[in-house]
């Protein structure tokens, strides 16, 4: 069914929740505005706003455009910062479509969509690949793809569900606002800036259309064997139970992301041998093979390893890039702030340490969370011994201080429970 109208859903209780669900603490857009200067008057605010989207008079402001490390930090990822309005005003027609698209979505999608997440995505991975015993993994990687993303096509894929005049003209806005750097506004001919509300909705909306589709569509019933993919935004990873389904889709994957104006990355898109391996030895070491069989995905490093009652089972842990990058902002941070009072950087630190917790905290990782809180322990007491040219926080004066202000340790009884099975 095709939605011609839909902006009727959109009045000033829907953008009061829209403004509700906005972070306030967010980066400033380009007009410099907070969200507590746009609380001052809310109400005229958000009548005015409304108003002008209604009337087609609202005009998208460029989006600021900074850049953030990306991997190892030797490379920057463009990110785009709205206007607090402009994030309001995206909120509201984010929850308008996503009511028209979570219909649509298939199971595959866990990227930026209601009540799922990147965990259930990598439960799904694991129970899938129990389930066949391993197989072949493409893992792929699709090069700057919100910044490549084809205007055209996305236009075509909202036809078939959303022809509403408002909200295709807003959207249409959105896309052509250009950013602003370095204090020139620039065209935008294609992507959409990551970092923007409406982005990770649009982003899912086209690769719909270009993969989920069509690998449940067109792809699977062509198999010989089992396969399956699962896909968080641009993350995607296919695995199939047999070789020659792995090669054949694999050497169709360029074509197929082509014809939509996308390029695949020729050296991170690859296929990995990641069936279960077979033990060379009485002793019950595993066979080698061609190569190490690991993957990653969405910061988790997954390889075969053997359980405790000597069977073999689909491992995860932190993959050795994010724990890098992860120990680097908690470098930098120390280093930048070891003047502040010791109360305030143990309450920082804390709370750095239960979200690391929160996200790399599932089962079979506790070597890697319980090593990572000593190498922040390590990199506090470096810094803090740097406060002065003299050397004052020796380990033994560190440990009692940590007494005093005791970093959170990680859960076992969350690390020994599935994520699957968890609330």
């Amino acid at each position: 069914m095709v939605w011609t109208t839909l902006a009727h859903h959109i009045d000033l209780g829907l953008l009061r929740e829209a403004y509700r669900l906005t972070r306030k603490n967010g980066a400033v857009g380009v007009d410099g505005q907070t969200a507590k200067e746009y609380a001052k008057d809310l109400e005229g605010n958000l009548k005015a706003l409304l108003e002008r989207l209604k009337s087609g008079t609202y005009k998208a402001p460029p989006v600021r455009r900074v850049y953030i490390p990306k991997g190892d930090g030797k490379k920057k990822r463009p990110i785009g910062i709205p206007t607090f309005e402009d994030k309001i005003l995206q909120r509201a027609v984010v929850l308008v479509l996503e009511a028209v698209y979570e219909e649509d979505f298939l199971d595959c999608s866990y990227g930026s969509r209601p009540c799922r997440s990147a965990h259930q995505a990598l439960v799904k991975v694991w129970q899938e690949l129990m389930r066949i015993g391993g197989g072949f993994v493409i893992e792929v990687d699709v090069e700057k793809f919100f910044e490549m993303l084809d205007h055209g096509h996305l236009r075509d894929f909202l036809d078939k569900r959303v022809r509403d005049g408002v909200i295709r003209r807003v959207i249409g806005k959105w896309l052509k606002a250009g950013v602003l750097e370095e204090g020139e506004v620039q065209e935008t001919e294609s992507g959409t800036p990551q970092g923007g509300v409406i982005s990770p909705l649009l982003a899912n909306i086209f690769l719909h259309e270009v993969v989920d589709k069509w690998f449940e569509e067109q792809v699977k019933p062509r198999l010989s064997g089992n396969a399956f993919m699962v896909r968080y935004a641009d993350d995607i990873l296919m695995v199939f139970s047999l070789e020659r389904d792995a090669k054949k889709v694999m050497s169709v994957l360029p074509k197929r992301f082509g014809r939509f104006g996308l390029s695949l990355h020729p050296e991170k898109t690859r296929l990995v041998d990641f069936r279960r391996p077979k033990r060379t030895s009485d002793e019950g070491s595993l066979g080698q093979g061609s190569g190490p069989a690991v993957f990653d995905l969405l910061g988790f490093t997954h390889y075969w390893g053997k359980t405790p009652k000597g069977g073999l089972a689909v491992k995860r842990k932190t993959a050795r890039d994010r724990f890098g990058r992860s120990l680097r902002r908690v470098v930098r941070w120390c280093r930048n702030n070891r003047h502040l009072a010791i109360r305030i950087q143990y309450h920082t630190l804390a709370r750095k340490l239960q979200g690391y917790y929160q996200y790399y905290g599932i089962i079979g990782n506790q070597h890697a969370v319980t090593r990572f809180l000593y190498e922040v322990k390590r990199v506090w007491r470096k810094w803090l011994d740097r406060r002065s040219q003299k050397r004052s926080m020796p380990w033994a004066r560190f440990v009692r201080l940590l007494d005093r202000y005791p970093l959170p340790e990680p859960s076992r009884a969350r690390l020994a429970v599935p994520i699957a099975a968890r609330p």
